[in-house]
């Protein structure tokens, strides 16, 4: 499903992962994070696809709700176990949509 985002400008936070070995507990925190998300203020929605190299898109009506959100308690706690335990390499881009088709 594609979220459904609004006329551009808005901004996209682009997080690309590889996962480690140790993944026990992964998917519910993932499942939780995604819920607690779609609370915040400005939430447009997002998209996913894993395989080897995972790749996560979430959307923001601007750079000040994608930080808040970074910044967000149990979101930054999930942050930490995941760089520490989940993940073997992980990137996150943020950039502004300046047009979609």
């Amino acid at each position: 499903m594609f979220a459904q985002t609004p006329k551009p400008p808005y901004t996209a936070v682009i997080f690309t992962s590889t996962l480690s070995d140790d993944i026990e507990g992964y998917g519910e925190a993932a499942h939780e994070m995604e819920r607690l998300a779609q609370l915040q203020d400005g939430y447009l929605g997002i998209e996913s696809a894993r395989d080897e190299l995972g790749i996560t898109v979430s959307y923001w009506r601007d750079e000040r709700c994608a930080q808040k959100w970074k910044l967000q308690l149990e979101h930054a706690a999930v942050q930490r176990i995941g760089a520490k335990r989940w993940y073997g390499g992980y990137r996150v881009r943020i950039a502004t949509v300046e047009r979609d088709y």
